[in-house]
C-alpha cells in the first residue's frame, strides 16, 4: 500500500508478444475440394463448431490461458500457442465449408438433419492446473477420433488430406500438453 493507503494496481506481467501458432512444421495441403458436397460441409461443421471441435478447443484454450497468465506465464503462453493453432484449423476448416457448399456459421448440422448452435456448456474447465491439462488432452484426443471418423466417410481426397495434416497438429498438441503435466 502507498502512503496516502491506496492499493497498488494488480498486472500482468506476461507478455504474449511474438508468441506463434504451436504447429506441426509441415504446411498444409491447398484448402480445395473436388466437389460440393452439402453431407461433407454438414461432417465438417462438426468438427467446427459441434461439442467436440475447433471452435470448443479455442474457447477451452483461451480460458485456461487466462486463468494461469498471472500465476504460470510460461503455461499461460503455450496454451495461448495451441489456442492460436486451433484458430487456424477452424479457419481451415471454414474454407473447406464454403467450399463444399454448406454455411460457415456456429451450427453444426448431425445427420438426420438435426442441428445445434454451439455454447459453452461444451466447454470441461477445471480450476486446478493438472486437471486443466488433462482434460485438453483428452478434448484433443477426442478431436483426433472425430477427425478419423470423418475421414473415412468422406470420399474426397483433398479435404481429407487438410483434415490428416489438422490431425498432426493435434498429436502434437497432446504430446505437449502431456510434457507439461509432467512438468507440473
Amino acid at each position: 500500500m502507498s502512503k496516502e493507503g491506496n492499493v497498488a494496481p494488480l498486472e500482468n506481467m506476461c507478455s504474449f508478444h511474438g508468441l506463434t501458432p504451436a504447429m506441426m512444421d509441415l504446411p498444409y495441403p491447398p484448402i480445395r475440394v473436388q466437389a460440393k458436397n452439402r453431407a461433407y460441409a454438414d461432417l465438417l461443421s462438426v468438427d467446427y463448431c459441434g461439442a467436440v471441435s475447433e471452435l470448443s478447443a479455442i474457447t477451452q484454450y483461451i480460458n485456461n490461458e487466462n486463468r494461469l497468465a498471472c500465476e504460470n506465464c510460461p503455461l499461460a503462453k503455450t496454451l495461448l500457442s495451441i489456442a492460436m493453432a486451433e484458430m487456424m484449423h477452424l479457419q481451415k476448416l471454414g474454407e473447406l465449408i464454403w467450399l463444399l457448399g454448406g454455411e460457415v456459421d456456429f451450427v453444426a448440422r448431425y445427420c438426420g438433419g438435426r442441428k445445434r448452435m454451439w455454447t459453452p456448456q461444451y466447454l470441461t474447465l477445471p480450476c486446478q492446473t493438472a486437471e486443466m491439462l488433462a482434460a485438453d488432452v483428452e478434448s484433443e484426443k477426442q478431436a483426433i477420433a472425430q477427425y478419423a471418423m470423418h475421414i473415412r466417410q468422406m470420399d474426397d481426397a483433398c479435404v481429407n488430406a487438410v483434415i490428416q495434416r489438422i490431425i498432426k497438429d493435434e498429436e502434437y498438441h497432446i504430446m505437449m500438453l502431456q510434457t507439461l503435466i509432467k512438468e507440473l
